[in-house]
């Protein structure tokens, strides 16, 4: 089989097969071989390595990842795409192919099944809908993680990387810098994929903490706080606390507990520092009902 990173090679196939693209899985084919060495090169991928690939569609990637990993697995919702990729991978036999929604595979069940020893690399090319789910899944299951190697819309991979006051700055951006060190390796233009998407992609490699940069007694209950510190950006911090209504605390402890802090009551949730949130949960969460 053809290397598929090239327009040609990537329509025959895609004509063999009749395939049509479903707006749904948000799907784009990669078509510049140089922009695949640099992904498989910025994940760092050896023969040492076991690599899980979210979304390999018809192959593309998967065929680089196998000549320098170990090991991959590749994991596809699109059933559509389960009979090209049996061939376009068929000469490689360090590849293990399954046909589900990542959001549903129990990550820790898949990685005893598969006899995974040591913590795995995953590397994906990501609709932008699916980014975020994805991520925090991978990092909240606690699954033995080395790192996550994305291709990303650029505006995505920006907010992984923001700190507080830019508009950019929210729960994601707090949730990657919690697990992990966030850094942009490469910039995709749009006219390296197939069709051609609206904006430009960028490839970010996080690598997780050995430890959180910060303490935390509830690593739930932060995240709970830092999603209802964004969910209404317009409120101050406390409203937007209490109108979660899932937080168990009532308008006058969260005043108190900004008190204690030192801050006023009408300070925004995008001010806060990861360190600050993490104090504010644990403080928050011995007073909670």
């Amino acid at each position: 089989m053809a290397n598929l990173g090239n327009y040609k090679n990537t329509a025959e196939v895609l004509q063999k097969y009749q395939f049509r693209m479903q707006k749904k899985y948000g799907q784009n084919f990669l078509i510049d071989t140089n922009i695949l060495h640099k992904i498989v090169e910025a994940a760092q991928i050896t023969k040492e390595d076991c690599v899980l690939e979210i979304g390999p569609g018809i192959g593309t990637m998967t065929q680089h990842l196998a000549e320098a990993a170990g090991r991959v697995i590749a994991v596809e919702i699109d059933k559509e795409l389960i009979p090209i990729l049996e061939e376009t991978l068929a000469p490689y036999g360090n590849i293990t192919l399954l046909h589900a929604d990542i959001l549903k595979v129990d990550l820790q069940k898949l990685s005893e099944e598969q006899g995974i020893d040591r913590p795995f690399k995953v590397v994906a090319n990501l609709p932008y809908y699916i980014t975020t789910p994805i991520i925090m899944e991978l990092f909240e299951s606690h699954v033995p993680l080395e790192s996550i190697t994305v291709m990303v819309q650029s505006e995505v991979a920006d907010r992984m990387q923001v700190g507080p006051g830019t508009k950019d700055y929210g729960a994601l951006s707090l949730a990657v810098q919690y697990f992990a060190k966030p850094e942009v390796m490469v910039r995709v233009p749009a006219s390296c994929f197939m069709p051609r998407p609206n904006v430009d992609s960028t490839v970010i490699r996080l690598t997780r903490h050995d430890n959180p940069p910060v303490e935390v007694e509830d690593e739930a209950y932060l995240f709970a706080i830092v999603r209802a510190s964004f969910n209404q950006r317009r409120k101050t911090l406390v409203n937007g606390l209490v109108n979660a209504g899932n937080l168990g605390v009532s308008k006058e402890q969260v005043e108190d507990v900004l008190g204690q802090m030192g801050l006023s009551k009408t300070v925004r949730g995008e001010t806060f520092t990861l360190e600050r949130f993490a104090e504010l949960s644990n403080r928050l969460g011995r007073v909670k009902g």
